[in-house]
């Protein structure tokens, strides 16, 4: 026997509408919170950076005329020229002005632009630290999860003792001895690598610039990763042992999962969450560099610009790569601090 028919007034169920997203009011504090630390930050720094660098010893127009024969009117006019004949609230200001104009000033040393010399000088000290920086987390994050994975072994007490002796070493006199082992020669081995530079004069052609620059980097990067690898490698060893004991493990292990499927598939993603922020920070540095190391390689970046400004002082120089330096390291920050509860739920606001 058939269905009766349906009354002409009953309609058919609507489909159910999609439900748009709408950004939920803790998310909207929490990035304006972010956003508003940050710029608290970025004020702070451009305060301490002027304020800082004037306390420095030493008259700028008097270094920059060392070994010249100058009148005192030649001085006075040079002082009128950088401003420096200003109050120092009015210099202040005028720094404060410029800032925000994205106009540094013009150093005085080079009588350039500071943002052109800060341009030119950028590419360099990206490619050298930030070489450094990816190789550094790799081998850190596959050194700390071995370890991990074998605690109290002899591999695991190899690696997290070299790491932490690489780790104490200072930077400057690490890159010291690879000089002196592997470019200048012990005994009959002769050197392997340049001491110094970013490239060879007179070196032509794409391919051969790319090896060159290649061969120049190599006790730099060197210098670099043994010393910054520790950080990501104690960092995935503990996160990993944490995670290691979680309940979720031994109920991937009563499925039947490899021990070895248990480890990449469900620990290891969980513990490199802790070290995101860690690579957010060191990316930030790459801008910064490091002024030790480039300093002791010759290499042609900002941290050896930043301490030639620093012989001066050139003031508009060293003010400029202080804020380009710190600004990175809190845009990263807040970059890391943005994207963290994305890769982690647990923390969303």
């Amino acid at each position: 026997m058939s269905a009766p028919p349906r009354p002409h007034t009953e309609r058919a169920a609507a489909p159910p509408r999609r439900r748009q997203w709408r950004p939920r009011a803790g998310t909207l504090r929490y990035i304006g919170g972010r956003l508003l630390s940050s710029a608290v930050s970025l004020l702070a720094v451009m305060v301490t950076g002027f304020f800082l660098f004037r306390i420095l010893p030493g008259d700028p127009v008097l270094a920059m005329t060392r070994g010249r024969a100058v009148t005192v009117e030649q001085l006075a006019q040079l002082r009128r020229e950088f401003g420096l004949d200003q109050p120092l609230p009015q210099q202040f200001l005028d720094y404060c002005l410029g800032v925000l104009r994205l106009d540094m000033g013009m150093s005085y040393q080079y009588r350039a632009p500071v943002s052109e010399l800060i341009g030119a000088r950028l590419w360099p000290t990206v490619l050298l630290v930030g070489t450094a920086t990816v190789l550094a987390a790799i081998l850190g994050l596959w050194l700390g999860t071995r370890a991990a994975w074998r605690r109290g072994s002899a591999t695991d007490r190899l690696n997290t003792g070299l790491a932490l002796t690489l780790w104490s070493v200072p930077t400057f006199w690490l890159g010291l001895l690879l000089i002196a082992a592997l470019a200048t020669g012990i005994g009959p081995m002769p050197g392997l690598f340049p001491p110094g530079g970013m490239m060879t004069p007179g070196t032509t052609g794409t391919l051969a610039v790319a090896v060159d620059v290649a061969h120049h980097m190599v006790l730099p990067v060197t210098t670099m990763v043994a010393v910054v690898y520790a950080q990501y490698l104690m960092i995935m060893r503990s996160s990993l042992l944490d995670e290691l004991g979680g309940d979720y493990l031994v109920t991937a292990r009563a499925k039947g999962l490899r021990n070895d499927l248990v480890l990449r598939r469900h620990a290891v993603p969980n513990a490199l969450l802790p070290t995101v922020t860690l690579i957010f920070l060191n990316l930030g540095q790459v801008v910064a560099g490091t002024i030790l190391v480039e300093t002791v390689f010759s290499w042609p970046g900002l941290g050896t610009l930043f301490y030639e400004a620093l012989k001066v002082p050139d003031l508009p120089l060293v003010q400029g790569l202080f804020i380009v330096f710190s600004a990175s390291v809190i845009v990263m920050n807040l970059f890391a601090d943005l994207v963290y509860p994305v890769l982690d739920p647990r923390v969303r606001p």
